[in-house]
């Protein structure tokens, strides 16, 4: 019989094997583009379900199945890391609170994990990791309508996520042009296969990535929690528990909520089906626990002194000032507010020049990443639950951070609002599109119209040799994209910037904005910025800025 723990050793194995093949799935990419890369966000999605799973024991399948989806809902980075998210979810409802795993769960679980996948791409694509999972479905349940038992039945879902895996570069033009198969399909598989060495051998894979030097990301959270700024502590104790809801308790979180108001402040009340997440300033943490307690049992509590520790963490503050370190290496903490005003805004950017231009434009927060550097569901909750505002607008400025983004939107307190700003360009114009005498859905369309009008051009180096959109790339050449494609690729980057201008210039062009990030020095931007005005600035207005953004040496913005 699969019981709980079974589950447990067979998702941390999962986590495993993929952490232990992160390097290949990235390898897959055939976007040459440096970017989130997939396999590190699956991995790293896994890897925050699997430091979870390692506290439980003695749990129910059901109940083990849904704390793995919570914890990946909570850890989701990238679009991978979002869907495998949220075939986890639906897999959690397919468990239900069952005690054992069996055939018939099993298939239902797959079913249910798939349809809530498609549903929550805009536009699913067949040929990716959303086909690998839903052939595994269909094997999985026509093994269980056969009578085929709990083993028989992963095993025929391997065997169709491994048959969807080897058909996907028919179904994908790039994946066959690159001779490579889909990059989430096989993290996907591997996931299976981590799972399976526990289900049927008993042995759960262990992990042969050396994270002996590796922060712990709740330590250093909770260690950098308190005392980050340099405000009164009105409260003491920095009390945080996890409720697990009981059946038998018909208030709703809201009351506990109500209640925690009047004991302390920085009140955070956050609840799915299962979970209430509680995070509370206050001089009664015995209060918070005995109150909590009437709607579930407790786990995860962390109660800490924040006056006893604002000291340590100045003295490590001052510290870190005197050793600068680059923006996108810099660890984040955000602290939850009550909302103090009606509207707010949280960014994603990286590079310190273009986070100081997003709070000049009226970001409250900011959370750092974009390519190579997904934030997870989780970081943007914080920074939201860390924005003083009843309505935060979030813009993921990346592509592949859209959907991590919106997942925080059913479980975070505020109204949120993300909008589909793909660039850093496209973020910056919907902040200058804002009005704040228009309702929070008209502002919410003005900007993203806004911010779809822009030229987005950037320039940056490629990641592996590559053949991709008629362009035969090299490793480390200079790539020129506009609107998120390549156009051409060169070796001189004073050069490369010119001829992508003259590619976005156009006869009505009015502004033009160029953003040089970390590994361009002054004396080369001002080299290029001559240039630029020279042939340009009669027409266009042209504003130079150092963003000191990583990955990218240029970011060119014309409307």
């Amino acid at each position: 019989m699969i019981n709980g723990d079974i589950l447990r050793d067979a998702i941390i194995s999962a986590a495993n094997n993929l952490a232990n093949n992160r390097k290949q799935v990235d390898d897959l990419n055939v976007f040459p583009v440096p970017d989130g890369d997939t396999g590190t966000n699956m991995s790293m999605t896994l890897g925050n379900s699997a430091r979870e799973l390692e506290k439980v024991s003695g749990e129910t399948a059901g109940k083990v199945a849904s704390i793995n989806a919570s914890a990946l809902l909570r850890g989701a980075r990238g679009n991978s890391g979002v869907i495998t998210s949220l075939l986890f979810r639906g897999f959690a409802k397919g468990m239900s609170e069952d005690e054992f795993v069996t055939s018939q769960n099993i298939s239902k679980a797959l079913e249910l994990g798939v349809e809530a996948a498609y549903k929550a791409v805009m536009k699913p694509t067949e040929g990716t990791i959303l086909t690998v999972a839903r052939v595994a479905s269909e094997y999985a349940k026509k093994a269980f309508e056969e009578g085929k038992g709990e083993i028989e039945v992963f095993e025929a879902a391997i065997e169709g996520a491994e048959k969807a895996l080897a058909e996907t570069p028919e179904l994908l033009p790039a994946l066959k042009k690159a001779g490579v198969v889909d990059a989430g399909g096989y993290g996907f598989v591997l996931i299976l296969k981590g799972m399976l060495s526990v289900l049927k051998d008993g042995i759960i894979i262990e992990s042969s990535v050396n994270t002996a030097n590796e922060p712990d990301e709740d330590e250093e959270t909770s260690r950098n929690a308190a005392g980050e700024f340099e405000g009164e502590i009105t409260f003491t104790y920095c009390t945080e528990f996890i409720v697990n809801r009981s059946d038998e308790c018909e208030k709703e979180p809201n009351e506990l909520r109500l209640y925690l108001e009047t004991i302390g402040d920085c009140v955070v009340v956050v609840d799915d089906d299962e979970i209430i997440k509680v995070h509370v300033h206050t001089d009664h943490p015995g209060n918070a626990i005995e109150n909590a307690l009437t709607f579930g049992s407790l786990v995860h509590l962390k109660i800490e002194n924040m006056r006893d520790q604002h000291e340590r963490a100045k003295h490590d503050a001052q510290n870190a000032k005197k050793k600068p370190a680059k923006s996108a290496d810099r660890a984040e903490t955000f602290t939850p507010v009550t909302p103090t005003k009606p509207v707010g805004f949280v960014s994603v950017c990286a590079g310190d020049g273009v986070a100081e231009l997003f709070r000049d434009l009226g970001v409250d927060t900011i959370v750092s990443g974009g390519q190579t550097m997904n934030p997870s569901t989780d970081d943007i909750l914080k920074a939201i639950e860390a924005t003083p505002a009843e309505t935060v607008f979030v813009l993921p400025n990346n592509k592949n951070i859209i959907m991590a983004a919106e997942q925080a939107i059913p479980i975070s307190t505020r109204k949120v609002i993300v909008l589909h700003t793909r660039t850093i360009p496209q973020g910056i114009t919907a902040m200058l599109t804002y009005d704040p005498d228009s309702e929070d859905n008209v502002n919410a369309i003005e900007m993203e119209k806004a911010a779809e009008k822009i030229a987005t051009g950037q320039i940056t180096f490629a990641a592996r040799d590559s053949e991709f959109d008629g362009h035969s790339i090299k490793k480390g050449e200079l790539m020129a994209l506009l609107g998120g494609k390549i156009t051409f690729v060169d070796t001189d980057l004073e050069k490369t910037v010119m001829k992508l201008m003259k590619q976005m210039i156009k006869k009505d062009s009015q502004f033009v904005t160029v953003i040089y990030g970390e590994d361009v020095t002054e004396e080369q931007a001002a080299a290029v910025e001559e240039q630029i005005q020279a042939k340009y600035g009669s027409k266009t207005e042209i504003t130079f800025i150092n963003g000191g953004q990583p990955i990218y040496y240029y970011i060119i913005s014309v409307e």
